[in-house]
């Protein structure tokens, strides 16, 4: 009987009928026996006697029966190493048939004087350093993305000195990124403190931005000015500001060609997530993980505007630890571990902000910190161990990322740079609408969620970020010496 919301039907039977089954069983067995025993058929096999006890010759019978038994064994391994040489011979035969009709490309380029050249390592310093040259290039307007967390730790004044220094009069601007990461204050005392030397446009890019369709792709972005009922990560801020800053910007030189705008900076500052964000859709990766863009790609954002990504500026080795463990791609290459980056950023930082902001007791070193922090997060290793490294992975992330608040305090120098003449200052600022970039900048900071002061975390920064210095850059080409 098949039982109520059960596939199965009961394997359960009455007695009368399985001891049925049993006799019928065992009558068929008895029927089998019976007929086997009238054909002569015998179930049972023979067992070998042996060579009796009382036989006159049993040692030599033994000795002849061994040695057949030998003889039978040699003869199966030399059938399998027979077997072995024709497969052997066979595969020859198929790699000289293969040699011969593909003949070897380095020989034949030898013969002809020619040697074979490899293709460029896309991951070496020197490949990302010629292509950040080609970005500088090719473009009239050079946009330098900060971190507004670090702004003086994301300026590269070499970088800045080459632009300037380049052929055509590039302009270069400002933007001041991941704004709705630190509170108001500090970033309304950064843009003074910066738009002094150079123009600012403050952005909060979008980091949600999916590759779906292209109606799904534009609808994740929500202007600046619409009711924000999305979650945080996909608003997005100073877009139409930038946008319409260029596109001005762009009318007024009155070029044929569309306005080549280069987005440079060091990693995980924000630079294709600026890119996705302006033009609405995924058109460059970005992530969490350092050193994603690897050449330069161009993306039209507008019929005269065009925007060129590039990799990320090389951070020189002779730069404070704190900065190398923030901007740099030693953790990336396995030059430095996790471990010792969260070591030299916990020393930056002030320990109770850092128990308040992942609601963890008080450690003593940072070793203590990452098995609470593991802990907390649920990091865990068999026997209930804490993943330090995954723990240090993941804090990591959340300083690189746009997600950790921190802040430095703004100080104003009281001289320009070098290479930052008041001539020079007051050529960048030309050119510009001033005006509408102000009232831009302070439309996206009043759409901008900023968190409190109190809730971000003090971070005490090493000033500008050295470049590494490339055997093809000079001051004059490129921004590394």
């Amino acid at each position: 009987m098949k039982r109520p919301k059960l596939k199965k039907a009961s394997k359960r039977i009455s007695c009368s009928k399985r001891y049925k089954i049993q006799k019928k069983v065992r009558e068929h067995l008895k029927k089998l026996r019976k007929e086997a025993k009238k054909k002569g058929v015998s179930k049972r096999v023979k067992k070998d006697p042996g060579v009796p006890s009382s036989a006159p010759f049993k040692e030599e019978v033994l000795r002849e029966a061994e040695q057949r038994r030998i003889q039978i064994e040699e003869e199966k391994t030399k059938k399998r190493e027979i077997v072995k040489e024709e497969r052997a011979k066979k595969r020859k035969k198929e790699k000289s048939a293969i040699k011969e009709t593909e003949p070897n490309t380095k020989k034949a380029r030898k013969e002809n004087g020619t040697k074979l050249q490899a293709g460029p390592d896309r991951n070496s310093k020197q490949f990302l350093c010629s292509e950040l040259n080609k970005v500088i290039d090719a473009s009239d307007v050079v946009i330098q993305v900060l971190d507004a967390r670090d702004p003086v730790g994301c300026r590269c004044p070499q970088l800045e000195e080459a632009v300037l220094q380049r052929e055509g009069k590039k302009k270069l601007l400002l933007v001041l990124n991941k704004i709705d990461l630190v509170p108001k204050e500090n970033v309304e005392r950064w843009i003074q403190c910066l738009q002094k030397e150079f123009p600012v446009v403050l952005f909060k890019a979008s980091t949600q931005i999916q590759d779906k369709t292209v109606q799904a792709k534009k609808s994740r972005i929500v202007a600046s000015n619409e009711v924000l009922d999305r979650s945080r990560a996909a608003a997005c801020y100073g877009s139409s500001c930038l946008a319409e800053l260029l596109s001005t910007y762009a009318t007024n030189t009155k070029e044929e060609v569309s306005l080549k705008v280069g987005v440079v900076g060091f990693p995980n500052v924000g630079k294709s997530s600026l890119i996705n964000s302006m033009k609405g859709i995924l058109a460059c990766n970005a992530g969490v993980k350092r050193g994603i863009t690897k050449s330069m790609q161009e993306v039209h954002i507008t019929k005269n505007v065009k925007l060129i990504d590039s990799p990320g500026v090389v951070a020189s080795p002779s730069n404070p630890k704190a900065s190398m463990a923030l901007r740099s791609l030693q953790v990336e290459e396995g030059q430095e571990t996790v471990l010792e980056a969260v070591r030299t950023l916990l020393k930056q930082c002030d320990k109770s902000q850092i128990m308040l902001q992942y609601t963890l007791p008080d450690f003593r070193n940072s070793l203590e910190f990452l098995t609470l922090f593991a802990k907390r997060r649920g990091y865990l290793q068999k026997g209930g161990v804490a993943n330090t490294e995954q723990a240090a992975a993941a804090f990591l992330a959340d300083w690189t990322g746009a997600k950790m608040s921190y802040h430095c305090k703004a100080t104003e120098s009281k001289s320009h740079p070098a290479y930052l003449s008041d001539a020079v200052v007051a050529e960048m600022q030309s050119g510009w609408d001033l005006i509408q970039l102000e009232k831009g900048n302070k439309e996206c900071l009043q759409g901008v969620k900023c968190p409190n002061q109190a809730s971000s975390i003090g971070f005490t920064s090493k000033g500008p970020t050295r470049v590494k210095q490339c055997r093809m850059m000079s001051l004059n080409k490129c921004p590394g010496s």
